[in-house]
């Protein structure tokens, strides 16, 4: 009988402290970052709704539904997420590199083709475009590889190779094709290698081999005959500089976004005024210019806010990697803040006509379940180095 009662307490002990653990674990959650990326989810589906009332005639709410469902399942995620403890990531890191290239192989060899590209694998009941998970992927394996170099990462050969390694899933992504998130790997990787504390020299000489691949795709070889971008994409990426000079062809989407922007004006013209997203107009008005169509519905004030939002987020992003508790945790938190930062920045700069039009999502805006997922996974992710960081218990919910 008295061993009962003694197994008894045992037990309660062990479920009082594991309450105090998960108490504690709850606490140490960045809860601005999360209310930042909960209000960026709802405002963008209150945007949306607006933006696509129109879109589906007798069904005015079909966008913002299927999109509210994505973030549902994207909050589920982002919840497992932080379970997860990031050193897991840096120990499977070869079969998380496997994978993430596996699957985009598949992509290429068995994908469905849309608007000209090969970016998803379609499952019948959901078609999504792995190279958004890959952004958090490619990520998390280039932090494992350079933090068990830390003491190396000085050296050409562990700069070069991780180039090496990120060069293949760079190239995948080029040749689907899709150029804007073969862009955003890129930025990844040169940001992991800052983080992870890559020589300047190295860094320099990264950036002058990527000047030399740009000026060898757009001018080298076309001016030789060998044109690596199709026609198309040739015109998005040098059209923005001119959005006038073809403004009924290559230019139309610039022009269109451009001009639903100013008709914004301060405020916006509203629902029922925004003419360049109400008539269809403005191209992808709830994809690649979600933002363009926001301005001109909501006006200044309304991408004001969204902008603050974003800004918040890449705030608390960036402290969280000030507060690592390790190499790869702060290198993995950095490429996330900056592919993020970078997809806002594009999307933008697109939508204002100071840059071109690569098709990168406006993260939690623009539609699309790919995107939207895996922005709340790579936020959960953050989140759990953050609850891990200064003082956290490393064998907390592992």
């Amino acid at each position: 009988m008295i061993e009962a009662v003694d197994s008894r307490a045992k037990g309660l002990r062990q479920t009082r402290r594991e309450a105090v653990e998960l108490g504690a674990f709850v606490a140490r959650l960045d809860w601005i970052l999360l209310g930042a990326v909960g209000a960026l989810v709802g405002y963008g589906l209150w945007a949306i709704s607006g933006i696509t009332q129109n879109d589906i005639p007798g069904d005015s709410g079909y966008y913002v539904v299927r999109q509210g469902i994505y973030a549902a399942i994207g909050c589920v995620g982002l919840l497992g997420v932080l379970l997860i403890d990031p050193e897991y990531y840096r120990r499977f890191k070869r079969a998380i590199y496997i994978g993430t290239t596996g699957v985009m192989l598949l992509v290429l060899m068995a994908g469905t083709v849309s608007r000209h590209s090969k970016r998803w694998l379609d499952l019948g009941f959901f078609r999504f475009q792995p190279s958004e998970f890959g952004k958090l992927l490619f990520v998390l394996f280039l932090a494992g590889f350079l933090a068990d170099r830390a003491r190396r990462v000085g050296e050409s050969r562990t700069v070069l190779a991780a180039i090496g390694y990120a060069l293949l899933p760079i190239l995948l992504v080029f040749v689907q094709p899709d150029v804007g998130t073969a862009m955003v790997y890129a930025v990844a990787l040169a940001t992991v290698l800052f983080v992870a504390g890559t020589r300047w020299t190295h860094l320099a000489a990264l950036g002058v081999g990527a000047l030399a691949c740009i000026l060898l795709v757009l001018w080298v070889l076309p001016s030789a005959g060998m044109h690596v971008l199709k026609p198309y994409q040739q015109s998005r990426l040098t059209g923005f500089t001119n959005p006038s000079s073809d403004p009924s062809g290559s230019t139309y989407n610039e022009r269109q976004s451009i001009n639903a922007v100013g008709a914004g004006g301060l405020s916006g013209r509203g629902l029922r005024g925004a003419t360049q997203t109400k008539y269809n107009f403005l191209p992808e008005h709830a994809t690649d210019f979600a933002f363009a169509s926001l301005a001109e519905e909501r006006g200044f004030v309304g991408v004001s806010i969204l902008l603050l939002l974003y800004l918040l987020v890449v705030w608390r992003g960036l402290k969280i990697v000030a507060a690592a508790r390790d190499a790869f945790s702060a290198i993995a938190a950095g490429g996330i803040v900056m592919a993020f930062l970078f997809q806002v920045f594009v999307n933008v700069g697109m939508a204002i006509g100071i840059a071109p039009v690569t098709g990168i999502p406006l993260p939690f805006v623009s539609v699309g379940g790919s995107a939207m997922i895996a922005n709340l996974l790579a936020i959960g992710v953050l989140e759990a180095i953050h609850a891990r960081g200064t003082g956290a218990s490393r064998r907390l919910l592992r």
